[in-house]
């Protein structure tokens, strides 16, 4: 079955949505990201997406002191993206309590940078990969490059890439649907990669549907805040996806 990966997006310490990675459309919610990361750990899942939006757009950290109180408060897994750009950034966001890397506009711009990464950090490493009119964007969204996620995969694919996050922006925040064709294309392309879903997701038909793909991981943010997916829904799927009968 597909992981489903809740999101934390975070600003000045709290938690936030953006529409289509514009910092002008933002929607900020009440509960704090420690409460709110503690709440998805009760539902069992395997692993949480935080993005620091600070981060992304100063190209350095901004919220580790978050990072480290929620690695603190939960167990499972994090994974952490924004501002990741050198091996200070890189050290300071696995010393607060990360347990995975998301690097994005580093990956694209210096990519001899994130293969000596991959090299020593392994599949602690995730590829951020993220899409607007089939082009990479960086730079916490504000920037595009001339490269499409398949040139950038097949940059990093021999150096030991395990993981690929892909948001299609167009759809992030928007509640209407993932853009299920390019996921499918992506991991028929590479099938040894795994590849998440991010962006679109409205409801549980949503990942049902991902899930008949036979897709990996779906990151799910926007649908739990506007309650269109209860945690009631993600405890019971991520109980599912962790029976023998799933695996």
């Amino acid at each position: 079955m597909i992981r489903i990966i809740p999101a934390i997006d975070l600003i000045e310490g709290r938690c936030v949505r953006l529409t289509k990675g514009d910092y002008l459309q933002k929607t900020v919610y009440d509960g704090s990201p420690v409460d709110v990361a503690r709440s998805y750990a009760d539902c069992g899942v395997e692993r949480i997406h935080l993005v620091d939006l600070d981060g992304a757009r100063a190209g350095a950290p901004r919220n580790l002191a978050t990072l480290e109180a929620i690695a603190s408060a939960v167990g499972c897994e994090l994974e952490w993206g924004g501002g990741i750009a050198d091996d200070a950034a890189l050290k300071g966001v696995f010393d607060a309590g990360a347990t995975h890397a998301i690097v994005g506009s580093t990956a694209a711009l210096h990519p001899e940078v994130f293969e000596g990464w991959l090299a020593q950090y392994g599949a602690r490493m995730i590829l951020g990969a993220d899409v607007r009119k089939g082009r990479v964007a960086i730079a916490g969204w504000q920037d595009s490059i001339a490269l499409g996620v398949e040139d950038i995969v097949s940059r990093f694919l021999p150096h030991g890439l395990q993981e690929c996050i892909v948001t299609e922006i167009s759809r992030d925040g928007m509640l209407q649907g993932p853009a299920s064709a390019l996921y499918v294309n992506l991991q028929r392309t590479f099938p040894d990669l795994s590849f998440t879903v991010s962006g679109g997701i409205s409801c549980m038909s949503d990942i049902r549907s991902l899930d008949a793909l036979h897709l990996r991981k779906v990151i799910v943010g926007k649908a739990i805040y506007e309650n269109r997916i209860t945690l009631e829904d993600i405890k019971s799927w991520s109980q599912s996806a962790s029976s023998p009968a799933s695996m």
